[in-house]
């Protein structure tokens, strides 16, 4: 049999390995807390299988889907999204219904990983649990407190209800915990959210008084316990102000840095290209995901901006300690952005560190944080952590706020 021939035979069967995983699946995570599952959705693309991961009404694209042939016939099933370093990996199982395999991420230190099966056809988030009585009321705002081993953070949920399903986030003072999709049975709340850098789950019961009590697991160790209560008319917000958890030490009102970019060139706050400049510094790491929710808004203020006296710097703090594995996974943030303006590796992902290496700063508590330089070379504003597009009406009114501040500055 020639080479020809055997590549003509061959390519029906892998084109057919292809086509099998187009539909919705029905994904699970194993984590501590139980199942914790989201949606698949593969489709026909134009090098092989396109998927994305579907939580609520976020859909993700995965970077690439790929399918292989081993010698006892089994397909396997590699789904990458690359830009958090992350993989699930799976054998085809069952007649093709069903993929069993791992999700691996890399985390400080080594990785995170997790066993993970899906089912083909099936949309349903949770498995269903059964009834013993009318769902409790858990639509609206609510006061929310986590509590680990650091000790209590307080948070602000916001959960929308359309029958038994439900939707919603939590927003803290450093960001938000994405969308989260799942639903409500009686008493029991149960919420899950993966985007390939974040796999987590919510599961809690509402009390006699009318709160709610339960946990929070986060990949493959990481547990805390949360109680919520409807907002106090009278009591104000629950979430401290971003602007004001981070603030200066340098007396001149000046933050200085120093960094070599990815292209190898020094670049420094003094540097001539941005003297009479807007500056917006902007920390960072590549593994977060609500960096990547703030970044396309900063890639198109350069777009927009720059003409008018802006500049930007992304200055990484990230996982690995690899040198080059680190700027290879900041170069995929700028890609898939669409980043223009320089960005550089400043060190490593741990906040105590980070504030070492910028001195200027009385702390970091969030990433991302954004720095608003004025043309005066002079510190204005501070903002720590991001409400993602998941906050919904938070994350406009935070878009305004901003955009109305590098207006102002640039108008000066």
């Amino acid at each position: 049999m020639t080479f020809s021939l055997l590549l003509a035979l061959l390519a029906p069967a892998v084109a057919a390995a292809e086509t099998d995983l187009v539909g919705p699946w029905r994904a699970v995570l194993r984590s501590p807390g139980g199942e914790l599952p989201f949606t698949i959705e593969v489709a026909p693309g134009e090098d092989g299988p396109d998927a994305v991961v579907v939580n609520g009404p976020e859909r993700i694209p995965m970077s690439s889907v790929t399918v292989r042939s081993s010698p006892d016939g089994e397909s396997g099933v590699r789904f990458a999204i690359d830009w958090f370093d992350s993989e699930l990996d799976a054998v085809l199982a069952d007649g093709g219904r069903t993929l069993r395999g791992r999700w691996r991420k890399t985390i400080p230190g080594g990785a995170s990983s997790l066993p993970f099966t899906a089912v083909r056809g099936d949309r349903r988030r949770f498995a269903p649990l059964p009834s013993d009585g009318p769902a409790a009321d858990v639509a609206g705002a609510w006061d929310v407190v986590f509590v680990d081993e650091d000790g209590p953070t307080p948070a602000r949920a916001t959960f929308a209800v359309d029958g038994a399903d439900v939707t919603g986030t939590f927003r803290t003072a450093t960001g938000d915990y994405r969308y989260l999709a799942g639903d409500v049975t009686g008493d029991r709340l149960r919420l899950s959210c993966f985007d390939g850098g974040h796999a987590f789950l919510f599961d809690a019961r509402m009390t006699e008084d009318g709160a709610l009590a339960g946990d929070f697991w986060s990949r493959d160790t990481y547990h805390a316990t949360w109680t919520a209560r409807r907002p106090d008319p009278e009591g104000g917000t629950a979430v401290p102000d971003p602007w004001s958890a981070v603030a200066l030490t340098n007396p001149a009102g000046r933050l200085r840095f120093a960094v070599d970019t990815l292209d190898g060139e020094p670049l420094r706050h003094d540097d001539p290209r941005f003297d009479g400049k807007v500056v917006v510094v902007n920390l960072f790491g590549s593994w977060c995901p609500n960096c990547h929710d703030e970044a396309p808004l900063l890639a198109r203020w350069h777009r927009r901006y720059a003409e008018r006296g802006l500049e930007l710097v992304g200055l990484a703090f990230e996982f690995s300690g690899d040198r080059e594995r680190d700027e290879e996974m900041i170069r995929r943030y700028a890609r898939r952005h669409g980043v223009e303006y320089p960005l550089a590796l400043a060190g490593p992902s741990d906040k105590r560190r980070a504030a070492e290496r910028l001195p200027d700063l009385t702390r970091i508590v969030a990433y991302p944080t954004t720095i608003f330089v004025g043309r005066d070379g002079l510190v204005r504003k501070i903002h720590s952590g991001w409400s993602g597009p998941a906050t919904g009406e938070d994350h406009d009114a935070l878009v305004s706020e901003l955009e109305r501040l590098v207006e102002r500055l640039l108008a000066e």
